[in-house]
């Protein structure tokens, strides 16, 4: 899948699943805009390419949407002035095979009859074509090639009365996974598919409320964690205080699992449990399943330190940091030319030869996608005198696309979809190549009898092909093709 954003991804990272999207949402504060920048700061990992906010100040809507990271756009005091309000939401975003253009990027807004109406939105909808198409045939004119866009689309021509009604009668007509934050005239609205595919957060800084994806966003501005919105729960905070309800059918909840393997950050709670310890289990489970003879446990950073960690502390072989990460190379940092282009790894990471040289290592990551990445480590570990590099990955074979939301290559593009595990290993040119097994992964997130096969409690479709929801946008003899993104263009 080309990169397409304006701000190249190193060689290192860019084999790497992306969650797309961060939101975050607070009700009832004078510093919304302020708490919400430092919201958006904390979600940076969620999304690297734009960031935007809206706020409401008891009169008059303020946005602001930019490219580029949260810090380099919102940390001026002028800026946060010019979106006054005690009510403000935002988003931070990564695009995949559209253009990264101000148009896509969100808080989407729209004045509706009844009033502004602002949207930030976490997923992806699986029906967003079928649905556009229909639209256009009935009149609405789209701004965006974004998704997101149908929401306000469905929500403006709904025949029903109230603004909650329609709203309602919008997420009844949607597939897929979406957590979304709204700011209105009356308040901030959260809510999170029946699934809860993609997460949210509520949380309460002394008088004002605040839902946000992952509480690493609350832990920033000093925020309580109150606890998750559930799965197909809808929040409405007004002056007059919370009101829940739960307008959809009851389904079997299925997070996301690969939250625990690799998006959230390490520090926050993911479904009750803290992501940086279901990370330490994962690796110890990989260590129960895949023990192998070696003298150094290194982690590929920074997403496969947890995972060694525990494997570490179960196959009791010393952890050492064989890798070293240069933490202050940006994103734009070089654009280096054909000539020195192999030296690009080196950019953001060096081997820590002093620690490798002789040994037998065990590298431990958090998936191998494309594969490229996972090459250029092997190689690296060899060139600083590795005696044998045997890789183990912290999840299981990722064989299928996401369209809920997350940057996937196309399924042909999956090294696990074309190669059995020994073709990887020959292809990395490891040593020795094994996977956390499914059941294994299930464990380390308290499932102690592994997947149930009959109602498994995540959605792990990445790994296993069980698509927990229709994919109508998706020809059901085509799983090859894209997956239809935040951004990508949408064919009416």
């Amino acid at each position: 899948m080309a990169d397409a954003s304006p701000f190249p991804s190193h060689p290192f990272d860019d084999d790497k699943l992306r969650e797309e999207c961060g939101v975050f949402g607070i009700f009832g504060s004078q510093d919304a805009t302020a708490h919400t920048a430092l919201g958006l700061h904390a979600l940076q990992h969620r999304g690297q390419e734009a960031a935007g906010i809206t706020a409401f100040d008891g009169n008059e809507f303020h946005t602001k949407r930019v490219l580029g990271h949260v810090a380099d756009n919102f940390t001026n005091q002028s800026v946060i002035d010019s979106l006054p309000g005690h009510t403000a939401i935002g988003h931070v975003r990564y695009s995949t095979t559209g253009d990264t253009v101000l148009r896509n990027c969100q808080p989407l807004f729209a004045e509706f009859a009844s009033g502004g109406f602002a949207v930030a939105h976490n997923g992806n909808l699986t029906n967003a074509a079928h649905v556009r198409k229909s639209l256009v045939q009935r009149g609405s004119i789209f701004q965006s090639t974004s998704d997101t866009e149908v929401i306000i689309h469905l929500i403006a021509t709904s025949r029903f009365r109230t603004l909650m009604e329609r709203i309602i009668d919008t997420l009844r007509q949607l597939e897929g996974a979406y957590s979304l934050v709204a700011l209105t005239r009356e308040g901030l609205i959260g809510v999170r598919d029946p699934l809860g595919v993609r997460p949210l957060v509520l949380g309460k800084l002394d008088k004002s409320y605040i839902m946000c994806s992952e509480t690493c966003a609350l832990d920033i501005i000093g925020a309580e964690y109150v606890r998750d919105v559930e799965p197909g729960e809808l929040i409405v905070i007004t002056d007059e205080g919370i009101q829940s309800s739960k307008p959809f059918p009851e389904e079997k909840a299925r997070p996301c699992i690969f939250e625990h393997v690799y998006f959230a950050r390490p520090d926050s709670y993911m479904n009750s449990m803290s992501v940086y310890e279901v990370r330490k289990r994962i690796g110890a489970e990989l260590a129960r399943e895949n023990s192998i003879e070696a003298d150094l446990v290194i982690p590929v950073p920074d997403s496969g330190t947890p995972a060694a960690i525990g494997y570490a502390q179960e196959s009791g072989i010393p952890f050492e940091l064989g890798i070293i990460r240069n933490h202050y190379v940006g994103r734009t940092f070089i654009e280096p030319s054909d000539q020195i282009r192999h030296f690009g790894v080196k950019l953001k990471h060096n081997a820590n030869r002093w620690h490798i040289e002789g040994k037998r290592i065990i590298l431990v990551d958090d998936s191998i996608v494309r594969g490229t990445t996972s090459m250029k480590i092997v190689t690296m570990m060899r060139e600083a005198g590795a005696r044998e590099v045997h890789m183990r990955i912290a999840s299981p074979p990722t064989a299928h696309s996401c369209f809920y939301g997350v940057d996937t290559p196309e399924r042909g593009k999956l090294l696990a979809a074309r190669m059995n595990v020994d073709a990887m290993r020959e292809h990395i040119n490891a040593d020795s190549l094994s996977f956390l097994s499914i059941d294994g992964l299930y464990r380390a997130v308290n499932q102690p009898k592994g997947r149930d096969n009959n109602t498994p409690a995540y959605c792990d479709a990445c790994f296993t092909g069980d698509y927990p929801t229709f994919l109508t946008d998706q020809s059901e003899d085509d799983q090859k093709s894209p997956q239809l993104d935040m951004i990508t263009p949408i064919s009416a």
